[in-house]
């Protein structure tokens, strides 16, 4: 499995680019901007992108939908609780001082215990909300690696005061759905560094 990141965007978001080695089939996670760089690194690796799926509804992890969906001739996953914002993302950027563009629609929907291959490789979508209402993570169990967007961090968890948000709801869904995965897991994250389930279920100061 090819699996790269790169921080992309003003709030450097963890875009997270998965392809199978094999047939070079693959997916871009989370293109929240600097859409020239993802294409090169898809170029790199000569991949071919059909889908682009974002973890979650905030605006930083989908402001480069738009221009990734063009450039890759890609589908666009997301859940369908987080459908709504794709169409607000500009107006929500403004708020922060910050310029945004508007998503497309979503082709179809991500649902928790859904499983989706591209190649060879194949990942589990777990649904875990409480940093939103769609928040979901994408769990490669046979590579341990689990992309946990804005749920879990580092010895950190995803910000639950914005609309959609719940604290109790969040630590639910970490334990039920993250830390129910083998300890040797490796925790990618929309923001900052990598971790292990392991270590967040020893460490983390929330739990």
């Amino acid at each position: 499995m090819i699996f790269e990141s790169l921080a992309v965007g003003p709030l450097e978001v963890n875009c997270y680019i998965v392809a199978c080695e094999k047939s070079r089939e693959g997916i871009v996670v989370d293109p929240g901007g600097d859409v020239d760089q993802i294409v090169s690194l898809v170029q790199k690796h000569q991949l071919k992108i059909g889908t682009i799926i974002n973890t979650h509804g905030h605006f930083d992890h989908l402001g480069g939908n738009r221009q990734a969906l063009a450039a890759f001739g890609a589908k666009l996953l997301i859940h369908q609780e987080d459908a709504p914002m794709l169409s607000r993302s500009a107006e929500v950027a403004r708020r922060y001082g910050l310029q945004g563009e508007n998503s497309p629609e979503a082709d179809a929907y991500l649902v928790d215990g859904m499983d989706f291959s591209f190649g060879e490789c194949h990942l589990k979508v777990l649904h875990t909300p409480g940093h939103t209402q769609g928040g979901c993570c994408l769990y490669f169990a046979e590579d341990r690696h689990v992309i946990t967007g804005d749920t879990l961090f580092a010895d950190s968890i995803g910000r639950t005061d914005l609309p959609g948000g719940s604290h109790e709801q969040l630590l639910e869904s970490i334990r039920t759905k993250l830390f129910t995965l083998p300890d040797d897991v490796i925790a990618h994250p929309g923001h900052g560094p990598d971790t292990t389930i392991g270590h967040e279920k020893r460490c983390n100061p929330y739990f």
